[in-house]
């Protein structure tokens, strides 16, 4: 799945549902970070606030925890 720049949703809802299949499929397992702010911007060529806005999508979700000045990290859905 790609970004769709042209498309009509929001890069950071794109974006976010992306991050969230990969954690769904298992690339980023429970309690292991998921990319960073810098790591979102340089894979899809977004704004930083672009990738703070994925990242805060998928705290909302319920998906993601972030731990200040270490990370975002996967939930651990067994906890």
């Amino acid at each position: 799945m790609a970004v769709d720049l042209d498309g009509p949703e929001p890069l950071y809802e794109q974006i976010a549902t992306l991050l969230a299949a990969r954690i769904a499929d298992g690339t980023y397992p429970p309690r292991r970070r998921v990319p960073s702010e810098a790591d979102i911007v340089s894979e899809f060529g977004v704004s930083r606030p672009t990738a703070r806005a994925a990242v805060r999508l998928l705290v909302e979700r319920g998906l993601v925890v972030t731990v200040r000045g270490k990370g975002s990290y996967v939930v651990d859905a067994q906890a």
